[in-house]
């Protein structure tokens, strides 16, 4: 059980590392347009988005094969919830905007 806490922890905890890494690989300051598509930053998102389904997806399965209980798969759901809304709501706060005067 505590392994199963653990993992979903480290899945939550690194979930948002891969689009903060990509996320600098699309920046140019010379691009006219206000989004060119960015290979980098797509990826960045897609691996962000497998770790989080997976984070979400994980406690269900687990539940389902009879691993934990189905409120332990509730509890987990909603706790990596909390996690991952503190810490994207972390980083929209602290992000740094540069504004060109």
């Amino acid at each position: 059980m505590k392994m199963v806490a653990g993992l979903k922890t480290l899945i939550f905890v690194l979930a948002p590392l891969p689009n903060a890494l990509f996320s600098h690989c699309g920046a140019d300051d010379l691009s006219s347009a206000e989004y060119e598509g960015s290979a980098a930053v797509d990826l960045g998102q897609f691996i962000t988005s497998c770790i989080v389904v997976t984070g979400f997806a994980l406690p269900l399965v687990l539940a389902h094969a009879g691993v934990i209980r189905h409120a332990a798969s509730v509890m987990s759901i909603i706790g990596g919830g909390l996690v991952y809304g503190t810490i994207l709501s972390y980083s929209a706060v602290f992000k740094q905007e540069t504004d060109d005067f």
